[in-house]
């Protein structure tokens, strides 16, 4: 949370009336946005929430690239079934597959994408040495 106020991030809260359904972080970029979390209230999953935040979230950045990750269905893990629902909810959205795959902490991670262009390994190290920046500026003075 403390990155909200360092880094040009666009962080939304959605509710329902007074009750907090879930949050989002875009970080806007010139070539893509990378939609870096996304996240509704576990007890809320299911009922059309996230649906509706996606929706918004594609219409506020029409016409741009989007790039999101996500725990890999390729993995073996205890939780299989939820990483493909994921996967299907965003295929189903219109993004798709790069074949570009991370691991951090034995997850491994796959990119997704919206819009036009491609997204390469290299333009992962991009981002992430941006995002370094952020994270450790000290390293860089």
């Amino acid at each position: 949370m403390r990155l909200i106020d360092e880094m040009p991030l666009d962080f939304t809260a959605y509710y329902d009336g007074e009750d907090f359904i879930g949050f989002t972080i875009v970080y806007p970029r010139k070539s893509f946005n990378w939609f870096w979390y996304f996240a509704v209230r576990e007890e809320l999953r299911g009922k059309g929430y996230g649906q509706q935040i996606l929706t918004q979230l594609i219409e506020r950045y029409k016409g741009q690239p989007f790039v999101l990750d996500m725990e890999s269905t390729t993995q073996v893990c205890d939780n299989l079934e939820q990483r493909k629902q994921r996967q299907a909810f965003y295929l189903r959205n219109g993004f798709r597959d790069t074949n570009v795959y991370r691991t951090y902490n034995d997850i491994t991670m796959t990119i997704m994408m919206m819009g036009p262009g491609t997204f390469t390994m290299q333009d992962w190290d991009d981002i992430t040495n941006e995002l370094k920046r952020f994270w450790w500026p000290d390293d860089f003075d």
